[in-house]
């Protein structure tokens, strides 16, 4: 199923008067387009419909408009295979840019207080989530590795995380939840919506042979 030509846009006063970005207009992606290309395998597809393992991709937007159009060009590729089904744009506040890089990719723009997955959660249209952070590129293999995942019929209550370089500010997050004992939803994370429910607690995710890093340009 492809995304919908037109996104909604929500949370507090959604503005829907969206100006002209000449230069995002070449990193934008026609998810349209994509939708109608013939599925032949790309990117280590398996050159068939993903019907029963369709995901919903969640995009956090804190790096603006271009990092947001870098992650959606990334997705493409599954997007054609029919792995991604749609997509829903975390944003802190209305931002008329970022609103727009959305309108053209036919994602779905939600504005919710501290951009948090849970918010995505409640108005993604597919059960499995891939949970990203603008300026993430998933690397070679990944929709492979997806499918195989989620053909394996996982669990809800189990999740699946991609490999990352980790800096600094990764290593600190990791001690400090293993501190508290509880685990948290991390850009790269592969998650069922029942798990970013307030409160439910989950094991610790499957490694991924799979990795996504950061466009050099956000970071």
């Amino acid at each position: 199923m492809c995304l919908p030509r037109k996104p909604e846009i929500r949370g507090e006063k959604a503005s829907t008067a969206l100006p002209n970005h000449p230069r995002l207009s070449s990193r934008i992606p026609n998810w349209q387009r994509g939708c109608s290309a013939r599925r032949d395998g790309g990117d280590g597809a398996l050159g068939k419909p993903y019907a029963l393992s369709m995901i919903t991709a969640l995009i956090r937007t804190r790096h603006g408009p271009e990092a947001l159009a870098v992650t959606l060009s990334a997705l493409v590729p599954a997007v054609t295979a029919g792995l991604v089904g749609d997509a829903v744009v975390l944003a802190e506040e209305q931002d008329e840019a970022i609103a727009q890089v959305a309108e053209a990719a036919g994602a779905v723009l939600v504005v919710a207080q501290r951009d948090s997955w849970a918010e995505g959660a409640r108005v993604a249209r597919r059960d499995w989530l891939l949970c990203l952070d603008a300026g993430d590129v998933p690397q070679e293999g990944w929709i492979r590795v997806l499918d195989r995942f989620l053909g394996a019929g996982p669990p809800s209550s189990e999740s699946g995380r991609f490999r990352r370089p980790q800096g600094v500010a990764h290593a600190l997050l990791r001690a400090l939840s293993a501190v508290l004992r509880r685990r948290t939803v991390q850009a790269g994370d592969l998650i069922h919506r029942s798990l970013l429910a307030e409160g439910v607690r989950f094991p610790a995710p499957v490694r991924l042979p799979a990795s996504v890093e950061r466009d050099p340009a956000f970071g």
